[in-house]
């Protein structure tokens, strides 16, 4: 029986172990977990989700605090359309993360940094563009572009000379979203140097409708790959969504797929952003305890636990501190539900809004518990220990057990600790 470890992912003449760790946000992939990604000879990602946030926290900047006492004034006041990023702020923040991220880079794999569309930020284009014209400045090999079918994003980097040298890929859940992307781009002569196709059992946003469980990685990726050899397009596809052990990833090697995205097991990786009693709610989750819900002011469908403290939190929008999801016209999904329960209940001391989140907040405070639909199995990837709770792992363990494990088997730690 075949393992990864008989497959190599090729960009040109390198090769590279076909294992790619996605791009969780906010500061969930992080720098030290991509890293043993590229040391191992994979891919790992690094998110710019919230990344002045990020950097505040790694490199004891001050741009939240800042940009809260610039518009402290407008708290009380629902519109928010005056609350604007400083996009010079943006770009300190992003090339000051990828470049300690990469000069701290060991091994022959790669870092990539996963760019969500959705982040508008007030300024969607201009914001967009800052975020990944600085990456590619400050060296980042490659980026994913995630959430959002990003039909202008190539264009927004066409003038950067790193346009054609660094590799960019893009997210999709459908043929029908690659064709518009590559339509759309046709003029500019430049291919997205990989695919990932995403299906209905991965974590966080859902490249989906209400209907996802209809829908199954296998057949969308095999889609993918026949509608590419059709237009005799060679670019290198990568499955992403539900794959748990290294046997789920050689069924896709060996029909056609380049390398694989995982993420979920890497949730519970001692190198894993999420705080440590986090990654226990994680590992006792059972399958009741993941749900899909509309809660995100994205529009997209959202996959956690129902435990999240998030869900039916009201707390006060806090777009001044960050406002990630304002859209052009700085309007949130979250700031029209809060605004209508506020009106609803006026004296209530603890407000309730069910139907949406303040993603930026609850995700930057870890109350947003997104996961895989298989987080339920991650108990069983590892031994629980005296007092109850269980060991967390080594990403470099996870890594290598799905890089050579063989018949579904999962190695469980040698001991605990």
């Amino acid at each position: 029986m075949k393992r990864v470890d008989d497959f190599r992912l090729m960009f040109g003449k390198r090769e590279y172990v076909p294992i790619m760790i996605g791009g969780m946000g906010v500061d969930i992939s992080t720098a030290e977990l991509a890293l043993e990604a590229a040391r191992l000879g994979g891919i790992g990602h690094i998110s710019d989700a919230m990344v002045p946030d990020v950097s505040d926290r790694r490199y004891h900047t001050s741009f939240v605090k800042t940009k809260l006492k610039l518009y402290k004034h407008n708290i009380n006041n629902s519109d928010k359309s005056s609350v604007q990023f400083d996009l010079g702020v943006l770009a300190e923040a992003t090339q000051r993360h990828v470049e300690s991220t990469m000069a701290a880079k060991r091994g022959d794999g790669l870092i990539f940094v996963n760019c969500m569309e959705k982040l508008t930020m007030n300024a969607p284009r201009e914001t967009l563009q800052v975020r990944m014209a600085s990456a590619l400045d400050a060296g980042i090999d490659g980026i994913t572009l995630s959430a959002g079918l990003h039909l202008g994003s190539f264009g927004l980097l066409e003038a950067h000379p790193r346009f054609r040298d660094a590799k960019l890929g893009i997210i999709v859940s459908s043929v029908r979203a690659l064709q518009l992307f590559l339509r759309k781009n046709a003029k500019l002569n430049r291919m997205p140097d990989y695919v990932v196709v995403e299906g209905p059992l991965a974590g966080g946003h859902l490249g989906f409708g209400a209907d996802w469980a209809q829908y199954n990685l296998a057949v969308i990726t095999a889609e993918v790959i026949q509608y590419l050899k059709k237009e005799q397009l060679d670019i290198p596809v990568i499955a992403a969504g539900g794959i748990f052990t290294g046997s789920d990833a050689v069924s896709f090697l060996e029909t056609g797929s380049a390398a694989v995205q995982v993420a979920t097991r890497f949730t519970v990786a001692d190198e894993c952003g999420l705080p440590k009693k986090v990654k226990q709610e994680y590992f006792k989750a059972s399958e009741d305890d993941i749900v899909v819900n509309t809660i995100s002011p994205t529009g997209y469908p959202m996959r956690m636990l129902k435990g999240s403290p998030a869900i039916g939190a009201g707390i006060r929008p806090n777009c001044e501190a960050y406002g990630y999801l304002l859209d052009g016209s700085g309007n949130c999904a979250y700031i029209t539900a809060y605004n209508r329960e506020l009106a609803l209940n006026p004296d209530t001391k603890t407000l309730s809004v069910l139907d949406k989140t303040c993603l930026c907040t609850q995700m930057r405070n870890f109350n947003l518990w997104t996961c895989g639909q298989t987080t339920y199995r991650l108990k069983d990837t590892t031994l629980r220990l005296e007092d109850g709770s269980y060991q967390t792992l080594s990403a470099e363990h996870i890594f290598k057990d799905y890089q050579f494990s063989v018949d579904h088997n999962v190695a469980l730690p040698s001991s605990a600790v």
